[in-house]
């Protein structure tokens, strides 16, 4: 009679856990993310700087020139040191004044026009330069850039003699291209006149700004999509249309976003030319405010106009300012 035995069966052993990805086998992913939290105000500390210098340079001023549009404040005042607070007085004024609301349509008019003729022609050099050979690109390039970093005085200085009365280049061609009503025209005298002299002017220093930067966006856009384009059988128009468009609209929304702050609030463009003139008839809100406030000594008034300069400013970027940050929800 044989016998079975049986084998007690060999113990079972835990399989070993698997790693997570960035986790040591000893607790090392813990201490690696407390090593990232321990150092997480560091970006903080790094802005510190930056941030405190916008405050002391932009928030102080901007805070004194709030309080400022609180107060009753001329010459006397100034002279005597004494605060004389006016409440709302100044913006109820303000508001209430007929000249305010001519300035600041005005303002608007000028600017949509102005952003208008550069996006336009920004763009059109932009993509100029994108299709020109190297050496006619730097030769454009160089010419875009010296009328970009030329201070605006000295380009206001150059239109005055080009648009002058009596030695004006530009009434001395006229008059030779038979124009002869030309020769002696006055390009200041009148309000039409003077925001065309204005509007060449700020056009000039504003388009190389988008021109050169339109074409360093048309640089990021991957050739393979234009040959893909090519062999679909779409057109130059197709391809700008499904190719080109698509990767420069973010670049000129932002471009746009800045042209219009920086043309709203131009400044030397328009006193340096004809102050505002004939008979203030090309002022726009920031000049407007000078004049009211230094020119006049109106110092509360004008600080009052420069803020609701602000105000009008922001409430015309809050639709730009939306499609901004629908844009970004729609890339995340």
């Amino acid at each position: 009679m044989s016998v079975q035995t049986h084998e007690a069966p060999p113990p079972v052993r835990p399989e070993p856990r698997p790693e997570r990805r960035g986790e040591g086998p000893r607790g090392g992913g813990r201490r690696r993310a407390h090593g990232r939290g321990s150092g997480g105000g560091l970006p903080y500390l790094l802005l510190l700087p930056a941030l405190a210098a916008t405050a002391v340079l932009l928030g102080w001023p901007l805070v004194m020139n709030g309080l400022l549009s609180f107060q009753n404040l001329n010459m006397t005042q100034l002279i005597q040191h004494v605060t004389e607070w006016a409440g709302t007085d100044n913006y109820r004024a303000t508001l209430g004044s007929g000249d305010f609301w001519r300035v600041t349509l005005r303002s608007v008019l000028f600017t949509a026009v102005n952003v208008a003729v550069i996006m336009l022609f920004g763009t059109l050099t932009g993509l100029l330069l994108a299709r020109l050979g190297p050496r006619m690109r730097l030769l454009l390039s160089a010419g875009l850039v010296l009328a970009w970093a030329m201070p605006v005085i000295a380009a206001t200085t150059v239109y005055q003699w080009l648009f002058a009365q009596r030695f004006g280049v530009v009434n001395w061609v006229l008059d030779a291209l038979g124009f002869h009503s030309m020769a002696g025209f006055n390009w200041t005298g009148g309000q039409m006149s003077t925001f065309f002299v204005i509007s060449l002017l700020v056009v000039w220093t504003s388009v190389p700004f988008v021109a050169i930067n339109l074409y360093a966006a048309t640089t990021t856009i991957p050739k393979e999509l234009y040959e893909a384009a090519a062999l679909d059988g779409a057109s130059a128009a197709q391809s700008f249309a499904t190719v080109t468009l698509p990767f420069l609209r973010p670049f000129l929304l932002a471009t746009t976003f800045l042209e219009v702050i920086w043309i709203f609030k131009a400044f030397p463009h328009i006193f340096a030319i004809n102050e505002g003139g004939p008979d203030r008839l090309t002022e726009t809100l920031p000049v407007y405010a000078f004049v009211e406030g230094v020119g006049n000594q109106h110092y509360g008034t004008g600080a009052a106009i420069s803020v609701l300069t602000i105000v009008i400013l922001l409430a015309l970027m809050s639709y730009y300012l939306r499609i901004a940050m629908r844009q970004e929800e729609d890339e995340k």
